[in-house]
């Protein structure tokens, strides 16, 4: 198996000579791709109001499912449109967290002026005044002067029909939150260089891609004054910001937004479990064992300033009382979490071996080989499996009441008989096997309808007989730090590699392995590259 993106050696060695001198850090010259319009995501819309008006402004919206491209929902919201019911849950929401702004609760603190005549007479300077203090960080950007008059228009317009200053205020803020310059992530170049083949963003398009990159939200006042003054044109100014931000509490969000986009945390909207065969689960333990591994990999990589490798074989975790029961592990924090170190020898060492991978990589009734195999391909290795033929014929492996065949590694091997299937049964199932100890909850078993389960496995060409082996596996295979490189630049500029782009990867790949595969520093190192910024206006044009 190959990694997505790795090319034959004439072909990297011909890109790196291409590739020119760099900017004098090692980084190679920046060849940049298009431009992306993304759409923010859930948690980046939460956190954005959040971070505007205070945590106590309740978002009382339905969001709809995001779209997963190339296996990233950061790419997807650069590629999906707008539903009439997005839209319809956008209104409501900006709605809602306008009228809480500007109601009596919250109107002292959150309203910057007062009307000089009392709140039955329009005042158009309170008005102007209110519109340029929120339009800035809603649009991360300043206001331009029709957008302004737009605005304020919209308050003098609510206030004529309800006759209430702060109603036109809760219109104009609702109007602000329902634009696209608000729900978009618009990235513009610097207009001085349009004309060039590759140029830079603006200072404010950084400020935001910055921002949401190592934040998960909007730019703060900080970082939009930065902007604004043209500090972040400086490789000096650029690299203050970005190590306040990469030091900044908010920082664990961005890592945590990032790992639950990368583990497609997302498909625990639709996980289902048969109540008869998994009692113990309830909608708790779903919410618990995706905060298990998050806290984890936050522990480790933040904390710990850990190797990223390292989640791979960890046996440090976090446990609820509701996930001890699963875990089968005694717990004595009544509410809350308690860490948590699993014993050598329970197969539990690293984040493939809990139950959030377990569980989300399941059918309803019974565990898969296969989707865990298919997962730990994809999701850690980046090496794409193919989906299965249409016509294929699932049945002996959906019966595992089957008593001639009583396992599912006898019944994946009666299956693999078809033509069809062998191919893809041959990449997931070796290593998807090993994890077989764990029933489709995440429990651990030794049995299977009466049978010893055979928890042997290989992961190319390295053997091993039961979960501890796939982790140390795992955490040695060459292809699992590149996969990481790959997937977080991705993330960070929403948008698929483009092929010229393989010298600037082999770089991170190279900062990554020097940095002792530490996550904050591939971050950093990231956010402070030319390429990080870059766009082509040849691919612009192309796409267009």
């Amino acid at each position: 198996m190959q990694s997505r993106y790795v090319l034959t050696g004439a072909l990297a060695v011909l890109l790196t000579a291409l590739a020119g001198c760099g900017n004098g850090t090692g980084e190679p010259d920046a060849v940049g791709g298009p431009a992306v319009m993304r759409r923010l995501t859930e948690s980046q819309y939460r956190a954005t109001v959040a971070d505007i008006f205070g945590p106590e402004i309740p978002v009382a919206a339905r969001f709809e499912r995001a779209l997963r491209e190339d296996g990233l929902i950061s790419i997807g919201t650069g590629r999906a449109g707008m539903s009439p019911f997005s839209i319809e849950q956008y209104d409501g929401a900006a709605l809602t967290v306008a009228a809480a702004v500007v109601g009596e609760e919250h109107r002292a603190k959150l309203v910057p002026c007062q009307p000089k005549s009392g709140a039955s007479q329009f005042d158009g300077e309170c008005a102007k005044r209110f519109v340029e203090h929120y339009g800035m960080p809603l649009f991360r950007r300043p206001l331009r002067d029709e957008e302004v008059t737009r605005f304020v228009e919209a308050a003098r317009a609510g206030q004529d029909r309800l006759g209430d200053f702060y109603a036109g205020l809760q219109f104009a803020l609702a109007a602000m939150m329902v634009s696209p310059e608000f729900l978009l992530r618009i990235e513009r170049p610097q207009p001085e260089e349009k004309q060039r083949e590759v140029v830079q963003l603006d200072a404010w398009s950084k400020a935001t891609r910055l921002s949401y990159f190592l934040t998960n939200s909007t730019p703060d006042e900080e970082l939009l004054r930065a902007a604004g003054a043209g500090e972040l044109e400086s490789g000096r100014g650029l690299q203050r910001q970005v190590d306040r931000l990469v030091a900044s509490p908010p920082f664990e969000a961005a890592v945590r937004a990032f790992f639950q986009d990368m583990l497609q945390f997302d498909k625990f909207g639709d996980l289902a479990k048969d109540p008869l065969v998994y009692p113990a689960f309830n909608s708790t333990v779903a919410a618990d064992a995706q905060e298990q591994t998050l806290r984890t990999i936050t522990h480790l990589l933040i904390d710990e300033k850990g190797d990223y490798r390292d989640l791979f074989t960890t046996r440090n975790t976090f446990l609820t009382r509701a996930l001890g029961v699963v875990y089968r592990v005694p717990v004595a924090t009544r509410n809350g979490w308690e860490p948590t170190v699993f014993e050598p020898g329970k197969h539990r060492d690293g984040i493939q071996s809990q139950v959030a991978f377990l569980a989300v990589n399941s059918h309803p009734g019974r565990s898969s080989a296969t989707l865990r195999g298919k997962a730990l391909r994809e999701v850690f290795l980046c090496q794409e499996v193919p989906d299965p033929p249409a016509n294929v014929d699932f049945a002996v492996v959906q019966d595992p009441s089957n008593v001639a065949m009583p396992t599912a590694r006898e019944r994946l091997i009666a299956h693999r008989t078809e033509p069809a299937c062998a191919g893809c049964h041959a990449i997931t199932d070796p290593v998807g096997l090993t994890l077989e100890n764990f029933d489709g909850l995440g429990t651990y078993r030794s049995i299977e309808n009466g049978a010893s389960i055979d928890a042997s496995g290989d992961l190319d060409g390295i053997a091993f007989n039961s979960a501890d082996g796939l982790a140390q596996a795992l955490h040695d295979h060459p292809e699992t730090p590149r996969c990481l490189v790959e997937k977080m630049y991705r993330f960070a500029v929403g948008r698929d590699t483009e092929m010229e782009e393989r010298p600037y990867m082999d770089y991170l790949n190279r900062e990554f392995k020097a940095s002792g595969y530490r996550v904050p520093e591939l971050m950093r190192t990231i956010a402070l590259s030319d390429n990080f910024f870059a766009i082509s206006t040849v691919r612009d044009a192309e796409v267009e």
